[in-house]
């Protein structure tokens, strides 16, 4: 995916089907991913846990997030990337600095959000937001300093009627589409989307605030872009977990592979093999 990447996502957006984003927090995980869906979304909360081993309240560098980016785009390059930049990484310069590097490094979009810090995951309680006019004076500079790629405005506002004031504003400065993140109301959902002409996004975490909902019900209220965060995370922890529990209770004996519990060492292989042909095709016969 080029630099015109926000190109063809807003194209796709437009023609009216809901898009699925699922959330990936390294390289393998979004090897996996991609098998399935040609639309990752490179999630904040899972980078932090991943990268740093820490909560996603501000910790994440933005030099290690654009490193991240360029190793998923070098394995993955025909995949539209949805990148969380959190707030920004601080002030507006900061913020358009960070989107002019992703967009060189072929991302397709990014979600930036009006939390002010110290911030917190948008499904977790305390979180405190910028003033309106400081936060759409850094999307308006990031708006201006994008050339195709998708800006995805967010907010983290809890009551209604200043949701729905943040979403027209975001609206008038011309961002590409509106997230309510922790949102547990779809009757507002519904209201934003008679309101504001704009796509909307809705973020689904396990155990967060957002209901579960298909792709088929999102669509119904008016979704347009559907953000999973961390399927792949959640997976991992909790496999993990079971993998060491096993082998511990098993005096050390290792599981015989079996297909949807555990994989061996060929299943692993297969997937890097797919992973280095393709950045070079040569490979695949000479392997």
């Amino acid at each position: 995916m080029d630099a015109t990447g926000g190109r063809a996502l807003r194209a796709r957006i437009s023609r009216g089907d809901i898009v699925p984003f699922i959330g990936v927090y390294d390289v393998f995980s979004a090897s996996l991913a991609a098998r399935h869906y040609d639309t990752l979304f490179l999630s904040g909360f899972s980078f932090a846990a991943s990268h740093y081993g820490l909560p996603d309240i501000g910790f994440i560098a933005w030099s290690d997030l654009v490193a991240f980016v360029h190793r998923v785009r070098a394995l993955l390059p025909e995949a539209h990337l949805l990148v969380d930049i959190d707030d920004g990484y601080g002030d507006p310069e900061v913020a358009c600095h960070v989107v002019s590097l992703l967009e060189a490094a072929g991302a397709s979009g990014v979600i930036l959000e009006d939390q002010q810090r110290p911030r917190r995951c948008g499904h977790l309680d305390g979180k405190q937001i910028l003033p309106l006019e400081e936060y759409v004076t850094k999307l308006t500079r990031v708006l201006d300093t994008r050339r195709d790629m998708v800006v995805v405005a967010r907010t983290d506002a809890s009551g209604a009627e200043e949701i729905r004031r943040r979403a027209k504003a975001f609206e008038a400065v011309g961002a590409d589409a509106i997230l309510v993140d922790g949102q547990r109301d779809f009757d507002l959902i519904r209201t934003l989307k008679r309101e504001v002409d704009r796509p909307l996004a809705f973020n689904q975490i396990a155990g967060g605030k957002s209901p579960r909902c298909s792709l088929r019900e999102l669509a119904a209220a008016g979704v347009s872009l559907a953000i999973y965060s961390t399927p792949c995370l959640f997976a991992a922890q909790a496999a993990v977990a079971s993998a060491i529990g096993c082998l511990k209770q098993t005096d050390g004996v290792l599981p015989e592979p079996a297909h949807g519990r555990t994989v061996g060492l060929q299943d692993c292989a297969d997937l890097l093999q797919e992973n280095l042909t393709w950045r070079n095709p040569r490979l695949a016969v000479e392997s």
